[in-house]
């Protein structure tokens, strides 16, 4: 089963739509911080795009959604990037993602080969959480200017770490941990395609328009 929190009027196609207003594309109506009304193992894919900033407690929802996914499903997830006075002013947002967010969800992290790095986190511990994604990809959407192609992966890295305002959005892809699973079957996964919310669809024709131009 594949299922889209947090779905509103825009259910991803093939989805079992949750959100916590009715509406015609919502087949479950739940606030999901009091527990996702599913079985066990249910979810093979869920996608999380743009609702987990609202929620109040991240580690409550991230314990459901690891309880009604199987061993090694996908979770997909859109946020806005924590370091953007949009978003920092946001009084909505509850909840803060970027590239360390990935560290907090595991006792033991998985750096996929590819994209961008997931830094180490100094001087405090990392507590070990009630549940365990490993993350397989992490995507950064640049915002203008910072997302013309001019400029070069290696720029974009200093001024993101220099400066507020570079980056707009983070993407992830997390697999479902409950069983062992070696570094080398991660890697494999890591190098997957997978699912991602149809919003972005427009952004990556804007950018591939861009590139075409210059």
């Amino acid at each position: 089963m594949r299922i889209d929190i947090g779905c509103g009027s825009s259910k991803e196609a093939g989805y079992l739509g949750i959100d916590r207003i009715a509406g015609p594309d919502v087949d479950i109506v739940c606030d999901i911080s009091q527990g996702i009304p599913l079985p066990d193992n249910t979810a093979e894919f869920v996608m999380a795009s743009r609702v987990l900033p609202y929620i109040d407690d991240l580690s409550v929802v991230m314990s459901e959604i690891h309880r009604i996914s199987i061993h090694k499903a996908i979770v997909c997830i859109l946020a806005p990037y924590a370091h953007s006075f949009v978003h920092i002013s946001n009084p909505s947002f509850k909840q803060k993602f970027d590239e360390y967010t990935p560290r907090y969800f595991t006792g033991s992290f998985f750096q996929p080969p590819s994209g961008p790095v997931c830094p180490p986190i100094p001087d405090y511990p990392i507590p070990v959480p009630p549940f365990d994604y490993r993350l397989l990809r992490m995507e950064l959407f640049y915002q203008y200017p910072y997302e013309d192609p001019l400029y070069e992966t290696e720029e974009l890295e200093i001024l993101k770490m220099l400066q507020a305002n570079v980056v707009h959005e983070i993407m992830y892809h997390f697999t479902v941990i409950k069983e062992d699973i070696s570094n080398h079957e991660l890697d494999l996964m890591s190098r997957g395609h997978y699912a991602e919310p149809r919003v972005l669809m427009k952004r990556r024709l804007k950018s591939h328009d861009r590139q075409n131009f210059l």
